[in-house]
């Protein structure tokens, strides 16, 4: 039977109202006039006796407000063969004479009041009519509970967690979720290894929901989902390899501030509720729907707290050098993400060093224990640097082109010194007799992104272990952020 919340509005003259409003108690005797002129149709919304005196119509299920995107009350409609074709909001004397070919109205009333939000866009209201009005338009599969069954049990019993409880992502709470991009919840954001599923716009949004995060973090998070999935990425490979190493996002442009991302003081801890829940839903995403998993696709001999999730903001605003993003091919002041295969970050501590030349030396002497002090050559790494080792750059003129230079060749190993037996251990790079003199990489070139974040105070850096990378591995990829 067809939903008669949905019909068209009668022909003439539509007025929505709520008792609550005292713009739309000014205007009843306006309300009055109408009715013995040119007829209208009234609609309230909490109170079906108002206006007292008058005929309304119950709008309190807010069905009809919703479906004809009334914004405020009082809002008069001009109905003709069942389309609109005027509207006006609030009390203005000129716009309801214009609206409703009558003149003089509200003698005595001020020229103009403006009216109050209408119920069915008040924020405590609306997830619940989202749900109910247009829930029939997810796709997804519904999962009932039994009235005894506890939500977060069900879950973790389904497998849909990372170990740590979510939030439950009810219709309603997804449909809010989807508030956050301009995309079709249908539309095909990435096939998902290692299952390679359909990760559309809604399946992602139902993880961010999970997840924990708002909506506004949805668009970062699918930038996220579609960066991993690139094949430059490979991630199949960073799940199924016994590294352990894991997706870290980098994010770029003004949304980190417009979300409220933490680029600063304890950048890589806890307690940022977009940092944490935006790397979080990536990692539900590749479980849930790419159904990798401990023990199955993900055979990590140790893993890392990182799995949990793992983004964070650039400090772009006290970086004395362009962004990480743009160092990459993304102009500036583009929203990106970049995304990194990665093992959990280690600290690099320098309290001494003041000159750039020793602080690069320093830097290099950290970055080369990195996985192991006997291997190189296709190795990558991510490079954060502290705003106090920073400054010491900054103060020198070093630019990021300069420090990568002065860092690629401080990180030169000698052959004699990582061949394998050298120094009486067996691990080392497989290198030919005469070797010895050979001058080699400890990162493949171009494989030691730096970015810059962290507190003001502490002369610290961090570094982030890549996994192998060239063709054979796994390449940073950024993407840009749609909305």
């Amino acid at each position: 039977m067809p939903d008669p919340s949905q019909a068209p509005l009668p022909e003439g003259l539509v007025a929505f109202l709520k008792r609550g409003c005292p713009t739309c108690e000014l205007v009843v005797p306006v309300l009055a006039e109408l009715g013995a002129g040119p007829g209208i149709t009234l609609y309230t919304q909490d109170d079906p006796e108002f206006p007292d005196g008058l005929e309304a119509l119950d709008e309190t299920e807010l069905a009809r407000s919703w479906h004809h995107s009334i914004e405020a009350v009082p809002t008069l409609l001009r109905i003709e063969d069942g389309k609109e074709t005027a509207r006006t909001l609030g009390w203005h004397r000129g716009d309801w004479e214009e609206l409703s070919g009558m003149a003089g109205l509200g003698a005595g009333l001020p020229d103009w009041r403006p009216g109050c939000g209408s119920l069915s866009v008040d924020p405590t209201r609306e997830p619940e009519l989202r749900q109910r009005f247009e829930g029939g338009a997810l796709r997804s599969r519904r999962v009932e509970l039994a009235a005894l069954e506890d939500e977060q049990e069900a879950i973790f019993e389904r497998g849909w967690t990372d170990g740590l409880p979510v939030v439950p992502p009810t219709e309603a709470r997804v449909m809010a979720m989807l508030e956050g991009t301009s995309r079709r919840p249908d539309e095909l954001v990435a096939i998902v290894p290692p299952d390679l599923a359909q990760g559309t716009i809604e399946k992602i949004a139902i993880n961010a929901v999970m997840a924990g995060c708002k909506p506004e973090y949805l668009p970062i998070v699918l930038a996220a989902v579609e960066a991993v999935c690139n094949d430059t990425f490979n991630m199949h490979g960073v799940q199924a390899t016994t590294m352990g190493c894991t997706p870290l996002i980098v994010v770029n442009g003004p949304i980190r501030r417009a979300v409220g991302m933490n680029s600063g003081v304890a950048v890589l801890s806890p307690g940022n509720r977009a940092n944490s829940t935006i790397g979080r839903a990536l990692q539900l995403v590749i479980r849930n729907i790419g159904g990798s998993r401990p023990g199955g696709i993900d055979r990590s001999t140790f893993g890392h707290p990182g799995k949990l999730g793992m983004c964070f903001a650039e400090d772009e605003e006290a970086s004395p050098w362009q962004p990480l993003s743009t160092d990459l091919g993304v102009a500036a002041g583009t929203n990106a993400v970049t995304v990194f295969a990665c093992e959990g970050p280690r600290l690099i501590v320098d309290q001494l060093s003041r000159e750039p030349d020793s602080l690069v030396r320093s830097l290099a002497a950290c970055l080369k224990a990195t996985h192991h002090p006997k291997l190189g050559v296709a190795l990558s790494a991510l490079l954060v640097i502290g705003p106090e080792h920073g400054r010491v750059f900054r103060e020198a003129g070093w630019s990021k082109a300069k420090l990568e230079q002065e860092l690629a060749q401080a990180l030169l190993l000698r052959g004699g010194d990582v061949m394998r037996g050298a120094g009486g251990i067996a691990e080392g790079l497989p290198l030919p007799p005469g070797a010895e003199e050979a001058q080699l990489p400890k990162f493949r070139p171009g494989a030691l992104p730096i970015v810059f974040a962290g507190s003001g105070a502490g002369l610290f850096s961090t570094v982030f272990g890549g996994w192998l990378t060239g063709p054979e591995g796994s390449q940073p990829v950024t993407q840009e952020i749609k909305p």
